[in-house]
C-alpha cells in the first residue's frame, strides 16, 4: 500500500473517531438537553385512609425532621385537626 493512502486513511479514521466521541468532549451548556431518568417511586401510606400514594405525587406535612405524606389535602387537613384535639 502506497504511504500517501495509509495517511489518508488514518487521517478519515481519526476525523470518524473525532465525529463519534465529540459528543462527550462538548460542554455540558452546548450539549442537548437530556431527558430525566426514569424511576420507579416509591410507595408510603397515608396515616389517615391508610392509601398507598407514590412519594412523589403525595401531599407532605413536614413536622421537625418527620415527613408524613398524605393521598389528598383533606386527609391532611384531617390529620392535622385530629391532632389538635389531642393537644
Amino acid at each position: 500500500m502506497h504511504p500517501l493512502r495509509i495517511v489518508i486513511l488514518l487521517l478519515l479514521l481519526y476525523i470518524l473517531y473525532r465525529l463519534l466521541t465529540g459528543e462527550r468532549r462538548r460542554p455540558a451548556a452546548e450539549r442537548p438537553a437530556a431527558s430525566p431518568p426514569e424511576h420507579h417511586d416509591v410507595l408510603v401510606e397515608d396515616p389517615v385512609c391508610h392509601a398507598y400514594v407514590p412519594k412523589g405525587q403525595a401531599v407532605v406535612l413536614r413536622e421537625g425532621e418527620v415527613f408524613r405524606y398524605f393521598c389528598s389535602e383533606h386527609c391532611r387537613e384531617a390529620f392535622c385537626a385530629h391532632r389538635g384535639e389531642e393537644a
